[in-house]
């Protein structure tokens, strides 16, 4: 009787996602060491530059060679690229606080969510951020493109609000959503990353935060935040 051969399973897209440079997919340990390369790089990216974050330091920290980490990424910026899939991730998580009632108090709980959302995201990653700022303004595609996908969510769903209040006549006809849109979410990105700037010339954040919540408030809605917001 002949022997049965069984057929190996296709990759999936994690595996894609998890797939060694030289095309392996790893198996446990080597899952277990790809993470702590991954998470090595995220803790020195807190205290270093990204550009002078080297291979040797990261792997070094992590308990193993550079070799190994050439394993699991051909450079430094490819494993930031990596972290950077659970910004993205985070970010459109973000943008689901957006998509709640906006009409009267319960539409300024929305705004307020919002903005105490945008605010945990970007101290949470506030140093992937960094990287990613910068990159993209240097016109590094790669990083431009992980910018784009954790901002569009946000601003095609504050868009589809305001859109909600011109139809009603709450804003004029020749208002463009979008644009309106972008610029919120322009506001939002700016001040969660110069929020330390605020603080350093005495503006509390308490402050801060309650005023970025009644300018999206009013911008979303067209109406004045409600009595004792």
């Amino acid at each position: 009787m002949a022997a049965v051969t069984a057929t190996p399973p296709e990759p999936t897209d994690d595996d894609d996602e998890l797939r060694a440079a030289d095309g392996r997919v790893p198996g446990r340990r080597g899952r277990a060491t790809r993470q702590k390369l991954l998470d090595q790089t995220a803790e020195m990216l807190q205290t270093t530059s990204y550009r002078e974050l080297k291979v040797v330091d990261i792997a070094r920290g992590a308990g193993t060679s550079p070799a190994t980490f050439y394993q699991y990424f051909p450079d430094v910026e490819a494993a930031i690229l990596v972290l950077s899939e659970e910004l993205t991730l985070a970010g459109i998580a973000v943008s689901d606080r957006a998509r709640g009632v906006w009409k009267g108090k319960a539409g300024y709980d929305t705004a307020a969510s919002l903005v105490a959302g945008f605010l945990e995201f970007w101290e949470e990653y506030r140093s992937l951020l960094r990287v990613v700022e910068l990159a993209t303004l240097e016109g590094d595609q790669r990083f431009r493109s992980v910018r784009t996908r954790f901002t569009t969510k946000l601003t095609e769903a504050l868009a589809e609000a305001i859109e909600g209040f011109r139809k009603d006549g709450k804003h004029p006809a020749d208002l463009d959503p979008q644009a309106t849109a972008g610029v919120l979410v322009s506001m939002l990105a700016h001040v969660a990353a110069h929020r330390y700037g605020f603080e350093f010339w005495g503006i509390r954040t308490d402050d801060t935060q309650r005023s970025m919540t009644r300018i999206v408030y009013t911008t979303v809605t067209g109406q004045r935040p409600p009595a004792g917001a």
